[in-house]
């Protein structure tokens, strides 16, 4: 399956192929945060898409927020993987198969005061996306 052209703004694609270059030894740490890269499948494309992703553990599970910074909709790599759950996924020089879920209930509020230690601008982004609930994903290993 082809990678595809995302368009991505210059500084994410920079991310990106820097942690990808040095097997995730620049850029796994950006800004003070661990990052992975989540590869998903595009639900109208079905081209490989990756993207650099602000993450946290629970046990051995990688957690991220599918924020897009506060926007009305949701993240097009969280749709993806609403429509295919099966992930790649890099942590620094680790990569593995993952199944994503969206957690609810208590488990989100739990999982969300995790990533907002991290992230502490989640806060700010789910004040922004109101009504929408910023989606907390959980990536179990496959």
């Amino acid at each position: 399956m082809a990678e595809a052209k995302t368009g991505l703004p210059d500084w994410i694609a920079d991310h990106l192929r820097r942690y990808r270059e040095s097997n995730g030894a620049d850029g796994h740490i950006w800004n003070g945060v661990p990052c992975l890269l989540l590869t998903t499948t595009g639900r109208k494309s079905g081209a490989s898409l990756t993207l650099p992703l602000i993450y946290g553990r629970d046990g051995d599970n990688a957690l991220i927020v599918a924020s897009r910074g506060g926007a009305p909709d949701h993240p097009a790599w969280y749709k993806n993987l609403v429509a295919q759950p099966n992930a790649s996924v890099q942590i620094a020089a680790e990569k593995f198969q993952a199944r994503a879920r969206t957690a609810s209930g208590a488990e989100r509020a739990r999982l969300w005061q995790l990533m907002t230690k991290i992230w502490p601008a989640y806060d700010e982004y789910q004040g922004k996306a109101k009504p929408r609930e910023i989606p907390v994903v959980v990536l179990e290993r496959a």
